[in-house]
């Protein structure tokens, strides 16, 4: 809409990219502080609460009666408020959103399955939902493959060139990031307010690297390749706002989960953030926490299967701290000040090349 009108009404300000993300940002952190109120007091009186595992450590018995399924308003609000500003014409823009509506849909079967059951584990079966998740990946990937034409050169940090172009092989690389994202934020989501902040620092990272792909000025300068991507910067802008509306209702103790509606989708954005940025290396430093807590996982489950060892205490790793008796407040906010901190060396590194 915005952009529609700089084109009728010849409203200059309205055509720059960083005027429009800024606009969606307030947009969606609008829409999710208006509309999350009222979706909690219907959640409540529907009984959509939080099921909990039973091999979850006693402090969350507590969390029992909390209101799940909050990624659907986030979502929607982002969703929503990237329509109001983005350029239709862009191909990567309207990616982004499908992104955002397929792994939703995803997340929302998996979500109401656990709380029509009142069971953690009654979920979307394992295989199914990972069905899903390479099907829906395949289609996004595809679409960036043919419909966009997306360079299929990959970049590693710290060099100037690509070390190699995949050609249709992009595909399964695209694939890959886009899943194991999308699962390795749903394994972070554990305690209240521990996947949000990372996320919005991934969100912040990408958001600034998408702008500067898309700068032809910029990117010659930091001698990064240059793409006509920058409208993405407005979605990522608009997922920013809504989380940080979200995270006003999720912090400690949380009023609201987002549940896999909000966590899958999430993941599965940040992979394709990745992708559009040449950033799919990158990632593994712009996403610390979730790869962290995915490597805990790994590795409890093949020491165990192995050595009838375990690693941890319990995986994911946030769980360990747990098991130790640290404070939930303690462990959040040091997890956040990790991914903080490995987010200004991973926009650092755009300048070392």
């Amino acid at each position: 809409m915005l952009y529609w009108l700089h084109e009728i009404l010849e409203i200059n300000l309205l055509s720059y990219i960083t005027v429009r993300a800024g606009a969606s940002f307030f947009f969606a952190l609008f829409f999710t502080l208006f509309l999350m109120p009222k979706f909690i007091k219907w959640a409540q009186k529907s009984s959509s609460v939080q099921p909990i595992n039973d091999y979850a450590p006693d402090s969350h018995k507590i969390k029992a009666k909390t209101p799940t399924m909050g990624g659907i308003v986030f979502i929607v609000a982002t969703i929503i408020s990237s329509l109001l500003t983005i350029k239709f014409s862009n191909l990567y823009a309207i990616g982004a959103i499908l992104t955002l509506i397929i792994f939703l849909a995803i997340g929302f079967q998996d979500d109401y399955a656990k709380v029509k059951k009142n069971e953690n584990l009654a979920g979307l079966k394992a295989r199914t939902k990972l069905l899903l998740q390479i099907i829906s990946a395949l289609l996004i990937s595809f679409y960036l493959y043919y419909f966009t034409g997306f360079n299929t050169d990959l970049y590693i940090p710290f060099l100037k060139s690509s070390i190699i172009n995949m050609g249709a092989y992009a595909v399964i690389l695209w694939v890959l990031v886009i899943i194991a994202t999308s699962n390795a934020v749903n394994l972070t989501d554990g305690l209240d307010g521990l996947a949000t902040v990372p996320s919005i620092a991934a969100l912040s990272s990408f958001s600034i690297i998408i702008y500067i792909i898309g700068n032809s000025s910029i990117s010659a300068y930091l001698l990064m390749p240059n793409y006509d991507v920058g409208e993405v910067a407005i979605v990522s802008t608009a997922l920013m706002g809504a989380l940080t509306g979200f995270l006003w209702y999720n912090c400690h103790p949380a009023e609201v989960f987002m549940g896999d509606s909000g966590s899958l989708t999430i993941g599965a954005f940040l992979g394709y953030l990745a992708i559009i940025s040449k950033s799919e290396i990158l990632l593994l430093l712009i996403g610390s926490i979730f790869v962290i807590e995915t490597l805990s996982v790994i590795l409890q489950v093949g020491s165990f299967k192995l050595r009838k060892k375990r690693v941890f205490l319990m995986a994911p790793i946030h769980h360990h701290f747990e098991m130790k008796k640290w404070a939930e407040n303690k462990i959040i906010v040091r997890f956040w000040i990790i991914a903080i901190i490995s987010n200004l060396i991973a926009l650092m590194s755009l300048k070392l090349r």
